[in-house]
């Protein structure tokens, strides 16, 4: 398949985790939001102590002394405050206000020049100037339009451009929770390997190191159940019932997610 043919499969793969409408219906919150406080927290550990991982090497190893780099998806900025040494300027780009109001009040602790844009990319990608490097971690499981997507990052990178991303889909850890209560069976793709035969198929030179994502997901199975009522439209409530029924299907501990780094020149 073609570029466009295999973004189309990535379209419909990821339109297949859409939930059952009447079970959303019956959602006490929305089940695809995320606290912000678990984006601030992982932003906080990485700068106290570094993740030496590959997604931050080969970012490191593309940025000049005093670069400039764009983070898309920034959140508040833990792809790329780690590396506040090498920035010259960063450009952080996300949908939420909140979350750049943190990235900005952190890059302003660390001395980084910052520029933010609040906004869906490539729609705001014409407020970004070209860059040595850009980075996108964690956010093509929210892309529909993949390809676009890849093409707006690939335009605005001089030298180097950094995906990271789950090997699966982030809420497939749920599937037997879904089928339990609710009698769902969630789909199993698109998968990383969808997104690099895409990049691939665009013409990008595209790389692949897979590891072990750093963290574990939860810290107790109180943390696990609450998250699952949350992600599968429970009410909070329901919280105990769903942590005997993790540990009778032997979802605990959970195992840890492995990460895949993308990168192409």
């Amino acid at each position: 398949m073609d570029a466009e043919e295999l973004a189309a499969k990535w379209r419909e793969r990821l339109e297949s985790w859409a939930i059952p409408e009447e079970i959303l219906a019956q959602a006490p919150v929305d089940p695809w939001t995320y606290p912000l406080a678990q984006f601030t927290s992982r932003t906080d550990r990485v700068l106290a102590a570094p993740d030496d991982s590959p997604t931050t090497a080969r970012v490191a190893e593309a940025l000049p002394d005093g670069g400039t780099l764009l983070d898309v998806g920034s959140g508040p900025g833990a792809s790329s405050l780690p590396l506040r040494d090498r920035i010259g300027h960063l450009w952080a780009v996300d949908l939420s206000a909140e979350m750049l109001q943190e990235l900005s009040a952190r890059a302003d602790k660390l001395a980084v020049p910052a520029t933010t844009v609040e906004g869906r990319w490539p729609d705001v990608a014409a407020q970004v100037p070209e860059v040595d490097v850009v980075v996108s971690a964690h956010v093509v499981y929210n892309v529909p339009d993949i390809a676009e997507f890849l093409r707006a990052l690939d335009a605005r990178a001089r030298r180097r451009v950094v995906l990271e991303l789950p090997h699966r889909h982030p809420m497939s850890w749920l599937e037997p929770l879904w089928k339990h209560f609710h009698g769902v069976t969630r789909p199993v793709r698109p998968v990383a390997e969808d997104c690099v035969a895409v990049a691939a198929a665009l013409g990008f030179a595209v790389r692949v190191e897979e590891r072990e994502a750093p963290l574990e997901r939860f810290d107790s199975l109180q943390h696990l159940a609450a998250s699952a009522c949350h992600r599968i439209c429970l009410d909070p409530s329901r919280a105990d019932e769903v942590a005997r029924t993790a540990l009778e299907m032997g979802m605990w501990p959970l195992p840890r997610d492995r990460w895949a780094t993308l990168w192409w020149e």
